[in-house]
């Protein structure tokens, strides 16, 4: 029943706060660490080996050392399992990133109806693509494409991955998607040594994507875009991402993808969708609140697991 409390004191936290600057949060020492294995080793021969390894001591790191962690937690003399279930809050609290994504979508938004050159730099900060040259429409549907995989990424997929292996499962995921959107890219400095990272990865997001799609549709009421996301998903470079892309061009009524560049590189995505409109800002917010309908349908169906099962 605590992890149930736990959960909800975290995403009402992730409500509240988002992400502050002040705060410091793991997932900065986690890029730290990757990006200082990627300096070492991402040279000379064996790149594929290299990177696997290290992504995969970095996943088992993570999920032991919240392992121990909140293993010692629950050894402290007093007040058991409070000091346990306070830790796991915190972590599920830094774990969601629903709430953060959402305003920087709308800062987006709003950048781009000041100026152009507004929207590129605002957009650059949630996307890992070159936004110098993005027209005002590809600076929309930028942060629209980044707003769907994020409630997947963000939301659905370390949610997941609680329910399945607790809190220790649920930060080793954030490793995982930590790993993607740092080395996980097709470029030629990456497409060896990112490669395990990146099949860990698809692995990690297939059920959560799909299930991302699924409450989409659900929140909206409208189970017949189901075929359009069943066909358009598979356009998608991507095995998972396509999922809550998908729900949310047919749920708009757009068209996403294009050519894009990464690192210096130009990769043209396959189109999702099929009507070329102009995204406006209330495109932006009736995207934002079917992620948030999403998200609360996601933590309601996590709580009542988490109850069901200590019920049981």
């Amino acid at each position: 029943m605590y992890q149930a409390i736990a959960l909800t004191v975290g995403w009402i936290a992730d409500k509240l706060l988002g992400d502050p600057a002040w705060l410091p949060h793991p997932i900065v020492l986690f890029g730290k660490a990757i990006a200082a294995g990627e300096r070492r080793l991402n040279k000379g021969t064996h790149r594929r080996a290299k990177g696997g390894v290290m992504a995969t001591v970095l996943i088992v790191l993570t999920f032991c050392i919240t392992a121990f962690l909140l293993h010692s937690a629950t050894l402290l003399p007093f007040a058991r399992p409070l000091p346990e279930m306070i830790f796991s809050a915190i972590l599920i609290f830094y774990c969601l990133a629903g709430t953060t994504l959402s305003k920087e979508v709308r800062m987006v938004f709003d950048a781009a109806d000041r100026s152009l050159d507004d929207g590129r730099r605002q957009v650059g900060r949630i996307v890992g693509r070159d936004t110098s040259s993005l027209t005002d429409q590809e600076v929309r549907k930028a942060a629209l494409e980044t707003l769907a995989e994020n409630l997947s990424d963000g939301v659905t997929a370390p949610l997941f991955w609680l329910l399945l292996l607790g809190v220790p499962g649920m930060m080793a995921y954030k490793m995982i998607n930590t790993l993607d959107s740092m080395i996980g890219y097709r470029t030629e400095r990456y497409r060896l040594f990112g490669t395990v990272a990146a099949r860990i990865d698809d692995a990690a997001n297939y059920i959560p994507a799909r299930l991302t799609a699924i409450l989409m549709i659900f929140v909206t009421g409208k189970p017949r875009l189901w075929s359009f996301v069943c066909r358009h998903s598979s356009q998608h470079a991507s095995p998972n991402s396509g999922w809550p892309e998908a729900a949310l061009a047919g749920i708009l009524d757009c068209r996403f993808g294009g050519i894009h560049t990464y690192f210096g590189e130009t990769i043209e995505k396959p189109y999702i969708g099929n009507n070329e409109r102009t995204i406006t800002s209330a495109d932006m917010r009736r995207a934002i609140a079917v992620n948030q309908r999403a998200e609360v349908a996601m933590v309601i169906v996590a709580a009542v697991v988490m109850t069901v099962v200590w019920w049981v």
